[in-house]
């Protein structure tokens, strides 16, 4: 075991975190995986690596444990479960938590697995599934020195920018968040902007064609739009994953009676697609709110 290449285990082979466990791989590692669905990690070791049967048995086998699932609960469920890797992780080793979470959440985790001899790093991350299959996601993280130095090349190995934002957890996640709050709202924004197009009767190829070589462009208009052109509404990130999102936006801002005018209403707007049946769906249906519109 040294410091620049630990055994290295990865929970959670999702969009993002498939992506991160084969850029692992390709980097040089034999990661550890666990998903709830076995057939998925097993796939996944075909070509190298070791899927594991259980969350203990992953814990107790490596040095840096990598946490890519939705959110607080899942990440409590993953240390702290009936079959969590906190009980079976060694003294010395990390716990890296890439999910968006409540940043007061992620400063509390950090002293509850201190009080275990466990490191930690509050590093949440942003760059879709295509980055994260090619090893180019941004990392926004914070932790103590000593947690960094027992991620020797791990971070590195699974995104194109690593960022050090604090020595102790919380800023990470807090810059998440404000990553969050604008890609809310440029999505909400986006769709409202096409949305009224179609309401007027521009051809929705050719607005789409101008905005993106104009001044009122976004990466998230650019991104998602293209998805409303082609009517394919599979979940690359879902409407609910920005009603959860927003809503932590929302939580820490009025924790401080900060307002957050635009967050407010984008919140609101994928509320309302997501009540209207829509929360699966990705999140640029975030347009079928509109009324009075003919979608492509």
């Amino acid at each position: 075991m040294s410091a620049s290449q630990p055994t290295v285990g990865l929970v959670g082979l999702g969009a993002m975190g498939l992506g991160m466990a084969q850029s692992l791989r390709r980097a040089g590692h034999a990661p550890h995986v666990f998903d709830l669905r076995r057939e998925v990690a097993q796939d996944f070791a075909r070509d190298g690596g070791t899927a594991c049967e259980t969350l203990a048995e992953l814990g107790a086998r490596c040095d840096v444990v990598v946490s890519v699932v939705v959110n607080a609960a899942q990440t409590e469920s993953v240390l702290f479960g009936d079959d969590g890797v906190a009980a079976t992780m060694r003294p010395g080793s990390l716990f890296v938590m890439c999910s968006t979470v409540d940043p007061n959440w992620s400063v509390a985790l950090e002293s509850r697995l201190a009080k275990q001899g466990i490191l930690y790093l509050d590093a949440p991350i942003s760059g879709g599934a295509a980055k994260a299959a090619s090893g180019q996601i941004t990392m926004m993280t914070a932790g103590t020195p000593e947690a960094y130095t027992r991620a020797g090349g791990v971070l590195d190995a699974m995104a194109a920018k690593v960022y050090r934002l604090g020595d102790k957890a919380g800023a990470g996640s807090k810059v998440k968040i404000i990553n969050q709050l604008l890609a809310g709202v440029h999505i909400a924004a986006a769709a409202e902007a096409m949305a009224l197009g179609l309401r007027e009767g521009v051809d929705p190829a050719a607005l789409y064609e101008v905005i993106t070589h104009s001044a009122g462009n976004s990466w998230m208009f650019e991104n998602r739009m293209a998805h409303v052109l082609a009517g394919d509404y599979t979940p690359l990130s879902a409407v609910d994953i920005f009603v959860k999102d927003l809503g932590l936006v929302l939580d820490v801002a009025r924790a401080s009676k900060f307002p957050l005018p635009l967050s407010s209403t984008a919140h609101q707007m994928f509320m309302q697609a997501s009540t209207a049946g829509f929360a699966r769906e990705d999140d640029s249906a975030v347009i079928k709110i509109f009324p009075g519109i003919t979608l492509p």
